[in-house]
């Protein structure tokens, strides 16, 4: 059997790498990979955390958190799209929408 800490170790290793990527990629769907990367982190803590306690609130969260990531992945790809169409890139430098 696996323990607790090994579970939540590379929970927090994902998480670090997710941050990580944020904050140093230019790539909109690289931030967009490394937000999910985050997400799914977070699930595994809840999971862990959840098998622990013997409780299953943790893994019905962990649904609810997938269902919120699944809408977020479908409005974010679209956003995403839609900017390439009209700037054809997707450097996050090179995105300025709000610009004039």
């Amino acid at each position: 059997m696996v323990p607790a800490w090994a579970y939540l170790t590379l929970s927090a290793l994902l998480f670090t790498t997710g941050v990580a990527a944020f904050v140093m990629k230019k790539n909109i769907i690289t931030i967009f990979m490394s937000i999910e990367l985050m997400l799914n982190a977070v699930n595994l803590t809840f999971v862990t955390f959840a098998h622990m306690h013997k409780a299953l609130s943790g893994q019905v969260f962990v649904f609810f958190v997938m269902v919120v990531a699944a809408a977020e992945a479908a409005v974010g790809l679209a956003i995403i799209i839609s900017v390439f169409r009209t700037r054809e890139t997707l450097n996050v430098d090179q995105v300025n929408l709000l610009k004039l």
